[in-house]
């Protein structure tokens, strides 16, 4: 998995890059937590979401925003992180010429700054919005919600309560033929300490249906 430096709106940006094997494969962009709380993309959930995808085929992307680790630049309270995101969606592509679609992955702040991408490309065909703070951002700019997805939040969640979520996804207007779920771990607190694995699990269990399974564990485990 190489590291990768490439240029943002606030200079360079600190990231890991797996590029899939097949010409053309869709393109995954993984969100972290808030940088002014410890998040990073080294966050736990953040590397598993990460490995999710590349196990089924994608080229993946995880990325520091502007102010963490390497990435040059301050936090802007969404603004220039919202541009951060945009210029990796932008350097992917341009590695990726062949590749048809994509999907944004983005955990707690990043889930806000995923959802707000979406409404911008309209080629990000699905997302996965983990612990989503429903309570403490607008997410009202999703009407309609033009993409496929999935919310998952824990039920021990204090930080971005359930109820919360739900309440915004009842108000989501969709487009026709667009599906949006939900699942709650059982347990779980707003960072799934302890719980990581049965939260992939639901990840799991949905991407199977979307994108299928994962590829390259099947693979490895014929050797």
């Amino acid at each position: 998995m190489p590291e990768v430096i490439f240029n943002g709106p606030a200079g360079r940006i600190e990231g890991r890059y797996q590029p899939a094997k097949k010409r053309g494969a869709p393109l995954a962009i993984i969100l972290h937590p808030h940088p002014q709380f410890g998040g990073t993309m080294n966050n736990q959930i953040v590397y598993n979401l990460f490995y999710t995808f590349v196990n089924r085929g994608f080229s993946a992307l995880r990325f520091n925003f502007r102010g963490v680790g390497r990435s040059q630049g301050h936090f802007d309270h969404g603004a220039g992180e919202l541009s951060d995101a945009a210029a990796a969606l932008d350097w992917m592509q341009a590695l990726n010429p062949e590749a048809k679609s994509c999907w944004i992955a983005g955990v707690s702040f990043g889930a806000w700054i995923g959802m707000q991408l979406l409404m911008r490309r309209p080629e990000i065909e699905g997302f996965l919005s983990i612990a989503a703070m429903a309570n403490r951002y607008d997410f009202s700019f999703l009407a309609p919600c033009p993409s496929s997805g999935l919310f998952v939040h824990g039920s021990e969640d204090r930080v971005a309560p359930v109820k919360e979520v739900m309440a915004v996804i009842e108000k989501v207007k969709t487009q026709k033929g667009i599906q949006i779920e939900h699942a709650v771990v059982e347990g779980a607190n707003h960072f799934f300490d302890g719980r990581v694995e049965q939260l992939m699990e639901q990840v799991g269990v949905y991407l199977d249906q979307k994108v299928g399974p994962e590829i390259l564990k099947s693979e490895q485990e014929q050797v």
